[in-house]
C-alpha cells in the first residue's frame, strides 16, 4: 500500500512546502493539494515549489475539474512540471465541487469530465487528441507521463471511473461503503474489457494519531467532524439524483437528513460551525483515528478490500506528530520489506 497526504494550500505556501517535504522524509510517496482557486491558494505555483523542494514524491491536485480550468492548460501545466522535475505528477479529477459551487457554479457533466479525462491524459502524456475539431499536441511535450485518476461517489461516475480511469478516489474510510464502490469500479472495468487490476484504488480521509483516553477520543472526532460536512455535499447530489433507495448505501445517505446547509467559506476546516448534523459515529466511519494500532487495523482491512493507496487529510491540529507516527509504525507495518539484492 502507497500513503499519501493531502494538503490545503492556505498561506503561507513556504507551510505546504516545509509539510511535503515531512511527508517525504517520513515514507510518504504522494503529496496532494485541495484546488480549489477562490478559497486557497493557486495549487499549481505551490506544487513546482515542492516539486524543486523534494526528490521522490508524486504531486497532484486532490481534485482538480473541467470547468473552472481549461483542459489543455491543465495538461500543459502537468507536462511542463514533468519536464522540470520529472515524471512526478498526478492529476486528481472529479466533477467540480468548491472550486464550481463557490462561484454559485454547478459540477459538470460526466459527459465533459469523461472527455477533459482523455484531452489531459492524451496531452499530459505528450501524445496527440482530438478536441473542438483540432488536433492538438504539445510540440515541445517529450516522454510527459501522466495517470488520472477519477474522484467519484454515485453509481454512473463509479462507473465512468471503471470504464476510463487510471485510478479511483473515494474520499472516506468507511469499509462497507468502500467495498461497495471499489466492487462497483471494478465490474464496471470488467464490462468495459478492462483489468479491473490496473486501477489504483485510492481511499482518502482524515488520519489523527491519538491516544485511547476519552478525552483524545473526543478531540480527534471534533476535529475530524468537518469531513463529514465535506462528503454530504456530494451525498446530497447521490440522493437528490437517485433518491435515497437507491444501490447506494444506507451508511452513506442516512446521515445527511439534519443537514440543512453548508457554507463553502468554511469548506475543509476544523473548525467548521455548521457540521453539527454529522454525528460521531459517522467521523468514526469515515475517517482513521485513535492509536498507530488502530490505524494499522483498519488500514489493514481496506488493503485486503483492494485499496492500493491511502491518502490522510491534514486538516487539523496535528499535523507532524501524526506522520511522524506514520513514518515511524504505521507505514512500515503495512509496506513489504525490501528484500536485498545479491
Amino acid at each position: 500500500m502507497d500513503f499519501g497526504v493531502v494538503l490545503q494550500t492556505n498561506p503561507p505556501a513556504a507551510r505546504t512546502v516545509q509539510l511535503s517535504q515531512l511527508a517525504e522524509a517520513h515514507g510518504f510517496s504522494h503529496v496532494w493539494t485541495f484546488d480549489s482557486h477562490l478559497l486557497w491558494q493557486e495549487p499549481y505555483v505551490i506544487h513546482s515549489a515542492i516539486l524543486a523542494a523534494t526528490r521522490r514524491v508524486t504531486v497532484g491536485p486532490f481534485v482538480t475539474n473541467p470547468a473552472t480550468r481549461d483542459w489543455t492548460v491543465t495538461a500543459s501545466t502537468f507536462a511542463t512540471l514533468n519536464e522540470m522535475y520529472g515524471n512526478r505528477t498526478i492529476c486528481g479529477i472529479g466533477r467540480g465541487d468548491s472550486a464550481v459551487r463557490v462561484t454559485n457554479g454547478r459540477p459538470t457533466t460526466l459527459k465533459a469530465l469523461r472527455e477533459s479525462i482523455h484531452v489531459i491524459r492524451e496531452l499530459g502524456n505528450s501524445r496527440a487528441v482530438e478536441y473542438n475539431g483540432a488536433t492538438l499536441q504539445f510540440p515541445w511535450s517529450r516522454g510527459s507521463e501522466l495517470e488520472v485518476w477519477v474522484a467519484a461517489y454515485g453509481p454512473l461516475a463509479l462507473k465512468l471511473t471503471g470504464e476510463v480511469g487510471d485510478g479511483f478516489i473515494l474520499q472516506l474510510a468507511d469499509l462497507d461503503i468502500a467495498e461497495w464502490m471499489i466492487r462497483t469500479v471494478r465490474r464496471a472495468a470488467g464490462d468495459a474489457g478492462r483489468d479491473p487490476d490496473e486501477i489504483s484504488f485510492c481511499v482518502a480521509a482524515p488520519m489523527y494519531i491519538g491516544d485511547d483516553t476519552p478525552e483524545s477520543r473526543a478531540h480527534m472526532i471534533e476535529q475530524c467532524r468537518w469531513f463529514g460536512g465535506m462528503v454530504g455535499n456530494h451525498v446530497a447530489d447521490i440522493v437528490a439524483k437517485y433518491g435515497g433507495d437507491s444501490s447506494v448505501p444506507a451508511a452513506l445517505t442516512d446521515y445527511i437528513a439534519g443537514r440543512t446547509g453548508y457554507d463553502y467559506n468554511s469548506h475543509g476546516k476544523s473548525n467548521n460551525d455548521h457540521v453539527d448534523f454529522v454525528p460521531d459515529e459517522i467521523v468514526e466511519r469515515f475517517c482513521v483515528l485513535g492509536t498507530a494500532e488502530e490505524h494499522i487495523a483498519k488500514l489493514e482491512k481496506l488493503r485486503a478490500l483492494g485499496v492500493t493507496q491511502f491518502a490522510g487529510y491534514l486538516q487539523h491540529d496535528n499535523k507532524e506528530e501524526t506522520m511522524r507516527v506514520y513514518g515511524e509504525t504505521v507505514i512500515p507495518a503495512l509496506t513489504p520489506p525490501v528484500t536485498a539484492k545479491r
